[in-house]
């Protein structure tokens, strides 16, 4: 499992997934706030499975050539 998502990526999908998950709680509560721990999984292990389908990568240290 190759890291693709660079740090300015990660932290977005974290603080994007917090949000969507924090209006479960006190916004609309609706599911669709759960896609949030997709964000928040995502961001905190650093692979992202629609960035390997589609061959995409921001993690500086991992780059092809």
């Amino acid at each position: 499992m190759t890291k693709n998502a660079g740090s300015i990526d990660r932290a977005v999908r974290v603080v994007l997934g917090l949000v969507l998950i924090s209006l479960v709680f006190i916004g609309p509560q609706t599911p669709w706030g759960w896609i949030g721990a997709i964000f928040l999984v995502t961001g905190l292990v650093g692979m992202c499975p629609l960035y390997s389908i589609f061959g995409i990568n921001t993690c500086p240290l991992n780059k092809r050539s």
